[in-house]
């Protein structure tokens, strides 16, 4: 989780997180935003695992209400910039590398950005989808969003200046009258909502996704938890299995998380920082 500057990371730590990597040569990773805050992509809770804001759009609002789809997609059209101007951060390329040194075998990211993708990594199961697409929820039709962003500009022109701050997954801090904000219909069908091809809060994972990342628990030896409070089940699942199979699990994060208990050793700093560090001590030993 993002959090202000932290304590400088103890070599002990380090060197325990590498020896943990050594012994288990076949690892899976879980990510959370903990590992894209330092791209410049808010998280949305706090070293406790609460909400610093309100929960995000639920899947049974936006599908429901119109008036929701209109907020929804006027924040993001001035909020998504930040998403998609993001670049892979330190902890990106520490986890690409580590795969290139065959340490991974699997990387599931609650994460929809894509990031790990643009540092290089290629064992990627994106468990809630990826934000740079949106699909029709009547005909299925798929469409990439900045092409829809285009569409939305075009058709809202006067909301382009509209300044408020990004938050988590493409959403900006914006109260305003949306009631005026066009949103177009899918192109395919002529009547279908657009959506983005990820899960919202509220919604399932689709169950092919679930099982192919539960497939790739079955090859490691380990785990490991990076960025990620875990506090929503859709990612907690994977270490309660691992516990269950008595698979060890290491923990790199900023302050509590749902499995706690769970692990066999927890390290207490930045993704970025932590990864990093990592390498580096692989590296030299």
């Amino acid at each position: 989780m993002s959090q202000p500057e932290s304590p400088l990371i103890a070599d002990a730590d380090i060197e325990a997180l590498a020896a943990f990597v050594a012994r288990h040569p076949r690892l899976a990773v879980v990510t959370g935003a903990g590992v894209s805050t330092e791209s410049g992509i808010p998280d949305y809770r706090d070293d406790q695992g609460d909400w610093k804001r309100s929960p995000p759009m639920s899947h049974q609002v936006f599908m429901s209400s119109h008036a929701a789809r209109q907020r929804y997609w006027a924040r993001a059209l001035i909020g998504f910039r930040a998403l998609q101007g993001a670049r892979p951060g330190p902890a990106h390329h520490a986890l690409a590398r580590l795969e290139q040194l065959g340490r991974i075998g699997s990387l599931i990211t609650q994460n929809v950005d894509g990031l790990h993708q643009q540092a290089g990594s290629t064992r990627v199961i994106d468990l809630h989808g990826r934000a740079d697409i949106v699909r029709c929820m009547s005909c299925g039709a798929r469409r990439m969003r900045h092409d829809l962003h285009t569409e939305l500009a075009d058709r809202n022109p006067h909301w382009l200046d509209a300044g408020a701050r990004a938050g988590p997954d493409g959403d900006a801090d914006l109260e305003a009258d949306f009631s005026g904000f066009l949103v177009p219909d899918c192109s395919h069908c002529s009547h279908g909502i657009w959506k983005p091809d990820v899960v919202f809060f509220g919604d399932s994972v689709p169950s092919a996704v679930v099982n192919k990342a539960y497939r790739s628990l079955e090859f490691a030896d380990a785990l490991l938890i990076v960025g990620s409070s875990l506090m929503v089940f859709s990612g907690y699942r994977f270490a309660r299995a691992c516990a269950q199979a008595g698979k060890p699990i290491a923990c790199l994060n900023l302050g509590r998380t749902r499995a706690d208990d769970l692990y066999t050793l927890k390290v207490a700093a930045p993704a970025g920082r932590g990864l990093s560090a990592l390498i580096r001590m692989l590296g030299s030993g």
